[in-house]
């Protein structure tokens, strides 16, 4: 657990939840999901004590959620946001299972193998003075803020105010922004990746068989697709219920305005990671959809010069039947030079049909 206190561009960390509330600023405590499960009680009475507000049970249960897709909620006391983020390091699952082969937030290793793109959810829950947040276990994005924060408040106030979240709702925001940035550079590796799998599908020297591989790739894509999806309703609920703020005065509008910019920002990012996987989908069914003509292409002109070769021997086969008939008398079989004009024959005949066929493209250069 880790526990920042935010106030007057200063940053105190600790490891403990606060005996006191703080006169001003706002609080983050992050958690495991593992030590949130152990704490929730302890938590729960000091939300009650400092702010008088007790957390639904049902919502206790999306922050323990390890399997729950990224959504929005939000109550008259507080707000709710889970968003999955690209797995990176043991998950809760992993732990339990030795050696099992962890998926890295690049998940691609070498060329043409795309492993499956892995992700855990990361919960905020966030209310006027005080954002909860629960993570995986060595979650990066809590590693990245917590870094940041302490960095900010080294520097000079007037740095740090440009720096430092002016509130909750800031602060989650800047952390989900940092888990879809994490998507958008896995948008490289995925495009070397269709790439290696097109220039393999179309190329004609190759015999292709990695058709598990290939499908495992497809599949991949449309997970990350579905995640996405996920990640873009959420922010749009989450935009929606900022138009409600401004209603209700809950922040100044300066700061209002920002918490819409950033949000805009972040369903930006999500749908070019969509257009993206998108395009990725229709280029790789396109690669497929062209080997599959290339190979029938293929097909066709064996079969061709299979069917000009046959053409060529045919009226051949017909001489050679013709001189082989077993009659007694048959004046061209005795005759002095038979075999010499039977082979010129045979010769002009050969050339003269493949000819034809040449000029007519049956046959290439």
């Amino acid at each position: 657990m880790r526990v920042f206190t935010m106030a007057s561009h200063e940053v105190h960390e600790s490891d403990t939840i606060p005996q006191t509330w703080p006169p001003q600023g706002f609080v983050w405590m992050a958690f495991s999901r593992r030590e949130f499960e152990l704490m929730q009680v302890q938590l729960q009475k000091s939300v009650v004590d400092w702010l008088g507000v007790s957390l639904h049970e049902l919502h206790v249960q999306d922050l323990l959620n390890n399997q729950l897709p990224s959504h929005f909620d939000y109550t008259a006391d507080y707000d709710l946001l889970v968003f999955r983020r690209l797995a990176r390091g043991r998950t809760e699952t992993d732990l339990a299972k030795p050696g099992v082969i962890l998926h890295q937030e690049n998940t691609m290793s070498g060329p043409g193998i795309l492993r499956k793109i892995d992700t855990s959810p990361v919960a905020f829950l966030w209310l006027d003075r005080l954002v909860i947040s629960v993570h995986p276990v060595d979650c990066a994005v809590l590693s990245h803020f917590a870094a940041r924060l302490l960095t900010a408040a080294s520097l000079a106030p007037a740095q740090a105010a440009h720096r430092l979240p002016a509130n909750p709702a800031d602060l989650m925001l800047r952390m989900v922004s940092h888990v879809v940035d994490a998507y958008l550079d896995l948008r490289r590796e995925l495009t070397r990746q269709l790439d290696h799998w097109q220039t393999r599908l179309l190329d004609p020297h190759t015999h292709f068989n990695d058709w598990s591989a290939l499908l495992n790739a497809r599949l991949s894509l449309h997970y990350l697709e579905e995640v996405c999806e996920d990640q873009r309703a959420a922010i749009h609920d989450w935009i929606a219920a900022l138009d409600s703020w401004s209603e209700d005065g809950l922040y100044p509008a300066k700061s209002l305005d920002m918490l819409k910019v950033r949000s805009r920002d972040v369903l930006e990012h999500i749908e070019r990671v969509v257009h993206h996987v998108g395009r990725l989908e229709q280029s790789a069914e396109t690669a497929v959809q062209m080997h599959f003509n290339v190979q029938s292409n293929r097909t066709n002109e064996v079969m061709r010069t299979l069917t000009v070769l046959t053409a060529i021997f045919l009226p051949l086969n017909l001489i050679t039947g013709y001189f082989g008939m077993n009659f007694e008398n048959f004046p061209a079989l005795h005759a002095e030079g038979g075999v010499r004009w039977t082979e010129v024959l045979m010769i002009v005949v050969a050339l003269t049909l493949a000819w034809v066929f040449w000029r007519r493209r049956y046959i290439g250069q």
